[in-house]
């Protein structure tokens, strides 16, 4: 029987292998660009000394591809946090509100869903709990993609939505509120006692959006681990087993994001730091009425296309967040 140790040398050394991969992927990718650049510098030399309408058009193309590709390359460098690389666990929960809120928070699971779907992310349901009327009471979605957490960790918080309600006869604007929690899916490599005594395991039947894989067994589990009053529960999946280990893996992650949290909180006491590390303040707000505009509260960073927002155009924000964020560590 190999040595229990056997397995997490085994993890870390897949760990180094997967960061040096990832190194050389980013200096080939910057010789990449490099190319890329000289050859748009020597297209422009040409154009300089005679005019010819095909090698324009073929220059605006590929300096229109470029531009894009070196930003997506800028914003990988700022994705340089630990487990900005992993998968991300993706949780909605609208707030107050009933069916407006409810209807939301069904709004940014299309968003998130269009957005991973844009950078060919994989999109798993883990949890989907339909609303009374309409939308959903919570969701919980597994984005697995390279670099997902590191994206969508700037969604982190609440979104405020004003509209006018399609629910209400009388045509009233409606301000609505929903939570998003986003935390990265943790390998074998992450250390996280958790102890059987204190888990409250419940078994239900599993139900999906629109009666989508509703199962007539018990195979859906909810985790409620006693001391924090967590609770992680998982339907994605056809047996219990499968579930239970989807559950508890989300668990592990939230219990690991509990303890950052609070070691980040004593570091910021002690430094006299007023930094809000906290996830239930309101980052973001779209609006779209009396006018259109969806507003990052953080970096200030704002469009006028809001339907474009929520069709999974998010790029820009992340961006923002991550320039913002590096100038809080960096603001000199």
């Amino acid at each position: 029987m190999a040595d229990p140790g056997f397995w997490d040398d085994a993890a870390k050394a897949q760990r180094l292998i997967d960061e040096t991969n990832e190194m050389k992927k980013k200096v080939d990718e910057f010789q990449h660009l490099t190319d890329q650049v000289a050859d748009l510098d020597v297209a422009v030399s040409l154009l300089q000394e005679e005019a010819d309408p095909d090698m324009q058009a073929e220059f605006e193309q590929s300096f229109t591809a470029t531009t894009a590709s070196l930003r997506q390359y800028r914003l990988n460098l700022l994705l340089n946090q630990r487990y900005d690389r992993n998968n991300a666990i993706l949780e909605i929960h609208p707030g107050a509100g009933g069916t407006e809120s409810q209807d939301w928070g069904d709004m940014l699971m299309r968003m998130y869903s269009r957005w991973a779907d844009q950078h060919n992310f994989k999109v798993t349901v883990l949890d989907y709990q339909p609303g009374d009327v309409a939308g959903l009471s919570s969701a919980t979605l597994l984005i697995s993609g390279h670099n997902a957490y590191g994206y969508l960790r700037s969604e982190k918080g609440v979104h405020r939505l004003v509209r006018i309600s399609p629910f209400d006869s009388a045509g009233r604007r409606h301000t609505s509120f929903a939570s998003v929690d986003v935390l990265p899916e943790l390998d074998d490599t992450v250390d996280v006692e958790i102890n059987p005594a204190d888990l409250k395991v419940d078994v239900y039947r599993a139900s999906g959006a629109g009666g989508q894989h509703v199962n007539k067994t018990s195979s859906a589990v909810r985790i409620t681990h006693l001391p924090t009053g967590i609770v992680t529960q998982s339907q994605a999946q056809r047996s219990q087993l499968q579930n239970r280990q989807t559950a508890l893996a989300m668990l592990r992650a939230k219990l690991y994001e509990r303890e950052e949290e609070k070691k980040a909180a004593e570091k910021a006491k002690l430094e006299g730091d007023q930094m809000d590390i906290g996830w239930g303040s309101q980052i973001r707000s779209y609006v779209f009425h009396p006018y259109t505009m969806v507003k990052d509260h953080r970096t200030n960073y704002e469009t006028g296309n809001g339907q474009a927002v929520m069709d999974g155009d998010l790029d820009p924000f992340i961006d923002a967040y991550l320039q913002w964020q590096l100038s809080q560590k960096n603001p000199d």
